[in-house]
């Protein structure tokens, strides 16, 4: 089956065979393939788009180009995924939390790129800690621990990896069976038999309508669902941190505060609502107020922050970190951004904010830039708040006084003060729960 023929289909709006998608994902992994051949496929798919049968099969097919692991972990391996943003602590508290509670949370993150952080990025300004370990210990490590987050290998779904990078360059991101089959045929490949996804929306959110998110979810569930996996679906607010701690040794730092109790707000909410569904997901837990118990009890009792500790030992690094944040990289400067006006804070572009953080240094705009693990900044407003002109509304931690000066100009740049207060808006905007059963707003 020649690929031009395949091109021609989808070009004329066909649905295209499982035969014919099986062979556009072998010729994405064949380097032999032209890229304009397969950019002109993936423009095809993008003005004509996929049926639900089409982006499941695309999913399947993509993740067999590679490695498909069969964890054996002592119980139903579980997975989180978000879709990114800026200040998404959440894997660090959630792993943790939901082993400390008999979860088994097999987790495969990746690095930050552009305006979000990544898991891995932040784990890594943990000293000592290793996120590129053999499958073998990956495996034992959940078994033993319950719990262990590494970075993804260059043997799952490398078809993906090569589209991919082809959509950055041909305009052809936004498209929602393109980027459901992307996330999830790593997913499916990685081996987790419980999906958990957090779909952001909002001005720091690849998809920025809840129409449009909720859209991409039930994508990414009826994927899950069609391949055997239980799934289920959050639509969360990201038109602002989640945190109020944005950089990687930061974001460690705020994660090994919410599992020692002493800070809550939106990253412990989301974070707990998450974890309620991959209890249940796991079996662990039988109804949604059993899982909250599970996960509330484990919180007060510290068993979160010491599973955390306990995945660092098993991965390398220095758990004397949970008991003293003060190990972690320290910046060597730090200073107040000031409100340049009286009124409430009504909006910020978290995009924006995102670019902020990566100007001082704490992401990257290519694969290849090193970043400062100890950068970064913490908000102290959050939107609705009542800020004073000269106040405080963020904190630099920086060790570059050029890098400083641009950074605090994108976040002045981020942040709109009204005359008006805001109305309050949820942090969690809708769910698909395993059933696909939707709710709107949760």
């Amino acid at each position: 089956m020649a690929l031009i023929d395949i091109i021609n289909h989808k070009k004329l709006g066909f649905a295209l065979s499982a035969g014919e998608i099986q062979e556009f994902a072998g010729a994405a992994k064949d380097p032999g393939t032209p890229d304009y051949q397969l950019a002109a496929l993936l423009m095809a798919i993008r003005i004509n788009g996929m049926d639900a049968r089409e982006t499941a099969e695309l999913t399947l097919a993509m993740a067999h180009t590679g490695d498909m692991l069969s964890p054996d972990v002592g119980g139903v391996a579980v997975d989180k995924h978000s879709t990114g943003g800026v200040g998404d602590t959440t894997t660090l508290v959630l792993a943790p939390l939901v082993a400390a509670c008999g979860g088994r949370v097999l987790k495969m993150s990746g690095r930050g790129l552009g305006h979000t952080g990544g898991t891995v990025d932040k784990l890594e300004s943990i000293p000592g800690f290793q996120t590129e370990l053999p499958e073998g210990d990956f495996l034992r490590i959940v078994r033993e621990v319950g719990c262990c987050v590494v970075g993804q290998t260059g043997e799952l779904a490398p078809a993906d990896k090569r589209l991919y990078a082809l959509r950055d360059v041909t305009g052809t991101v936004d498209s929602i069976p393109l980027i459901a089959s992307s996330i999830m045929s790593k997913k499916l490949a990685g081996g987790a038999q419980a999906i958990v996804l957090d779909v952001k929306c909002g001005s720091g959110a690849l998809m920025k309508t809840p129409e449009d998110s909720l859209l991409l979810a039930r994508a990414m569930v009826d994927i899950g669902q069609r391949n055997g996996r239980r799934m289920a679906a959050l639509i969360t607010r990201m038109d602002e941190p989640l945190g109020s701690h944005v950089g990687n040794a930061l974001e460690v730092k705020e994660a090994i505060d919410v599992l020692a109790g002493r800070v809550g707000g939106p990253l412990l909410q989301v974070s707990l609502a998450l974890g309620t569904r991959m209890l249940l997901l796991s079996g662990v837990a039988d109804t949604a107020q059993q899982a909250q118990e599970m996960l509330d009890s484990a919180l007060r009792a510290g068993s979160g922050l010491s599973k955390l500790a306990e995945m660092i030992t098993a991965q390398g690094g220095d758990a004397r970190v949970c008991f003293d944040t003060g190990l972690l990289p320290q910046a060597r400067f730090q200073r107040p951004v000031k409100a340049k006006a009286t009124g409430w804070l009504s909006r910020m572009d978290t995009e924006l904010a995102g670019e902020a953080a990566r100007l001082l240094g704490a992401g990257r705009r290519r694969k290849d830039d090193v970043i400062d693990p100890a950068v970064g900044y913490m908000t102290l407003k959050r939107l609705g708040d009542k800020v004073v002109a000269g106040e405080a509304v963020a904190r630099l931690y920086y060790n570059d006084e050029a890098l400083a000066v641009q950074a605090e100009e994108a976040l002045q740049s981020a942040l709109t003060v009204s005359p008006d207060k805001p109305s309050p808006a949820p942090w969690i905007l809708a769910r698909i729960d395993q059933d696909g059963k939707e709710t709107s707003p949760a």
